[in-house]
């Protein structure tokens, strides 16, 4: 008999010990202030707060120690999730809102350089037109110049062929100094030539030698040198008398027979030259 009542005491010693123990740990917690209940956490709801209450079997049964804790942290690990969810949700928006920004600067960069690339090109079609319009200027101020002179010719070169006595033949000194002076002129325009012939003697057979002689010359310029015959103006002056260059009044007569050929020019060549386009420079 006593021996039952000593195991009996025992047994009530061993399921008390951890009611005393579990009495012990929450007091601390019973005894927090009431203001900490109403603290709100990261995420905008109210703290957790620890849940005191195990019931009967809690209390009396030590092997309820494991539910009681899994319960405990339980709520823990639900906001600690939460947590976890508004940082990834939070972090995801960041992204988007950086992303949409360096996509709205890069937008802006690329518009701000299409507008520079835009008002370079202005710049130069202006720049070309201004140009343009100076050549155009200028050409128009040379065409009104050629204009005003086109029946004025200048003489640009002169050259005399001499003849024998009586002969109405061209050497080949003469040939060389027409060929000098004809070969130039091919593809050349605003140009004539005028070709005078003199010659001794007197009255009409003077003239008609040197008509012949000039004829001569205008005969070898249209042949070899294709000079149209409606740039050519020829006579024959006979034993007219020349002026000289050295004295503008005095005046001689040549003896022998010569024919002076004079190359004359206005400013048509110049009005070609400007009318044609200058090259495009290079980029």
């Amino acid at each position: 008999m006593k021996t039952r009542i000593s195991i009996a005491l025992l047994l009530s010693l061993m399921l008390a010990l951890p009611v005393f123990a579990q009495t012990a740990q929450d007091q601390p917690a019973a005894s927090q202030p009431a203001a900490d209940q109403s603290a709100t956490g990261a995420s905008g709801k109210p703290a957790l707060q620890p849940d005191t209450h195990e019931g009967f079997w809690g209390k009396i049964n030590p092997f309820a120690r494991k539910k009681y804790v899994q319960r405990q942290t339980a709520p823990i690990r639900d906001r600690v999730n939460e947590l976890d969810e508004l940082t990834a949700s939070n972090s995801k928006m960041i992204k988007d809102v950086d992303s949409r920004a360096q996509a709205g600067i890069q937008l802006a960069s690329t518009k701000a350089n299409e507008a520079d690339q835009h008002a370079i090109e202005a710049g130069n079609k202006a720049q070309l037109a201004q140009q343009t319009a100076t050549q155009a200027n200028t050409r128009l101020t040379t065409v009104e110049q050629v204009v005003g002179n086109i029946d004025q010719y200048k003489a640009t070169n002169q050259t005399e062929i001499r003849f024998r006595p009586g002969q109405s033949v061209l050497s080949k000194n003469a040939k060389a100094a027409l060929d000098e002076m004809a070969t130039p002129l091919k593809g050349q325009r605003g140009y004539i030539v005028e070709v005078q012939g003199f010659s001794s003697g007197h009255g009409q057979a003077a003239i008609q030698t040197s008509q012949k002689m000039a004829d001569s010359v205008v005969r070898y310029l249209v042949l070899n040198h294709e000079i149209p015959v409606y740039r050519i103006y020829v006579v024959g002056m006979g034993n007219a008398p020349v002026q000289t260059a050295d004295d503008s009044a005095k005046t001689k007569r040549m003896s022998g027979g010569r024919v002076e050929v004079s190359l004359l020019k206005n400013d048509l060549e110049s009005l070609s030259a400007a009318s044609t386009p200058a090259p495009a420079e290079q980029k």
